[in-house]
């Protein structure tokens, strides 16, 4: 080929030899210059667009250390075989993933997930990591406890007593990053193909979880109290994940009584653990902090999961799981040398940020935060009272809406949207193989404003009164 029609420009900030690189490159990607075709000489492309040899060199070269193109001596520059690439628009594919993962964006989503990070002591926590960097400590650049660092461990086991009636010791205690890893961690501890019962309506994301684990899940049958204890007999099962404080979706909190049952089926059997999943219960707006239920546990049968990315911040990462002396002994003996997945350096924040009160002076400031706008949200439904049920109301970050008037969930979120609201449904909780129509739908509303709240509640007394 004698001539590239590349049109240059000296005003997009990019080099000229960069723009050439860029073109031919985008050519051969394309399949629009084929292997072995000839690439004009550097002194011909160089006449060609009016500029200096050396700058068709450099593109060149860069083009060579790529392997887009090969040099044959006294032949010229050749195209190479690069058959992976050939006929691959890569502007057209990005676009189209990108079109593919795009979601309708809504004027305001009452996400259940969505969390208030306004009031978050941004400046605190910025000055904790300076003086956490600036201090000559460079243990905590090495590798650390398995475990996660003793000091962390020690502030959370004060916390958990203080704030949950966990009585644990930090040995008990296993940091990680996020929820997901601690289940990955038990699974290698609780051992592979596991019957685990799940309330039927629960926490999708773990479901999901213990399914990759090829765990063999039975939906076990739920009421107003929770998961129904005679069912797991009939099942079977060795596990259960529950979560008796604020259970999702639905919202409901398990009684002491139901919370016995279950601790009796698991005092019945060696082999038998229940897994606690406590991961929101700071929020709580009637009466007091209900105690978790490893708090009744009186011979080491439940597994205490919690979180601070709910309290905190999505973005920290950062969970615990108290394990059994048993289990414990197992991890220590078989799995210890599964390194720590938290940095030392997060760990040593959120440790100085727990231990000198500012995580409690944030949850104060946030609980009233959460509870102006609950009070916000359950005033809107009250207004809807004729046509709904509302439930889930005492605790967490959102609540439930069930109609009286016979629309289903489909038809709740279908006009929702008609005013650019976004509602969620309660069949996305399901995991039995068939989903049921439910007519109840989910509104979060942790992380809206005020203002939000208030304009979404009353766009919603229009959509669901037509």
């Amino acid at each position: 080929m004698n001539e590239l029609t590349i049109e240059l420009s000296t005003e997009n900030g990019k080099c000229l030899y960069e723009q050439i690189y860029e073109y031919i490159r985008k050519e051969i990607r394309e399949g629009k210059l084929l292997q072995g075709e000839k690439l004009p000489s550097t002194r011909a492309l160089a006449a060609f667009l009016q500029v200096a040899r050396s700058t068709v060199e450099l593109a060149y070269e860069q083009l060579l250390s790529e392997g887009y193109i090969e040099s044959i001596p006294y032949k010229g520059y050749f195209v190479c075989r690069m058959e992976e690439l050939y006929h691959i628009n890569m502007e057209t594919e990005e676009s189209e993933s990108e079109k593919s993962e795009q979601k309708t964006v809504y004027e305001i989503d009452f996400s259940p997930n969505g969390i208030e990070m306004e009031y978050f002591p941004f400046g605190t926590w910025k000055r904790i990591s300076k003086n956490t960097l600036i201090d000559d400590r460079s243990e905590m650049f090495a590798l650390g406890s398995p475990q996660g660092d003793l000091e962390l461990r020690t502030t959370i086991a004060k916390y958990l007593y203080s704030s949950r009636g966990v009585y644990c010791s930090p040995e008990q205690i296993i940091v990680g990053a996020g929820n997901d890893f601690l289940l990955l961690l038990l699974e290698k501890i609780l051992g592979r193909h596991v019957k685990i019962g799940m309330e039927a309506k629960t926490y999708k994301r773990a479901y999901r979880i213990f399914d990759s684990f090829a765990y063999d899940i039975h939906p076990i049958l739920q009421d107003r109290d929770g998961m129904v204890v005679e069912e797991l007999e009939r099942e079977e099962v060795s596990a259960v994940y529950v979560m008796p404080s604020h259970q999702y979706p639905t919202g409901n909190v398990m009684p002491i009584g139901r919370r016995t049952q279950l601790l009796k089926w698991a005092y019945e059997k060696e082999e038998r653990y229940i897994i606690e999943d406590d991961y929101d219960s700071e929020f709580r707006y009637k009466g007091k902090p209900i105690p978790s239920l490893k708090a009744s546990d009186k011979m080491e049968k439940v597994i205490y999961i919690g979180t601070f990315s709910k309290a905190i911040a999505p973005a920290i990462r950062i969970s615990f799981m108290v394990l059994p002396k048993k289990l414990l002994k197992f991890y220590k003996e078989n799995l210890s040398f599964y390194s720590s997945t938290v940095s030392r350096i997060d760990q040593t924040i959120l440790n100085e940020f727990i231990r000198d009160g500012y995580f409690e002076r944030y949850l104060n400031k946030m609980r009233k935060v959460y509870k102006a706008k609950h009070d916000l949200i359950v005033a809107g439904c009250r207004e809807l009272e004729e046509q709904f049920v509302l439930s889930g109301e005492n605790a967490g970050l959102h609540i439930l809406l069930k109609s009286k008037t016979g629309k289903t969930e489909k038809e709740l979120i279908e006009c929702a949207a008609a005013y650019d609201i976004k509602v969620y449904g309660l069949s996305d909780g399901y995991i039995t193989k068939e989903r049921p129509e439910t007519n109840t739908v989910i509104l979060g509303y942790g992380g809206l404003s005020e203002e939000k709240i208030k304009k979404g509640m009353d766009k919603l007394k229009k959509a669901w009164s037509v």
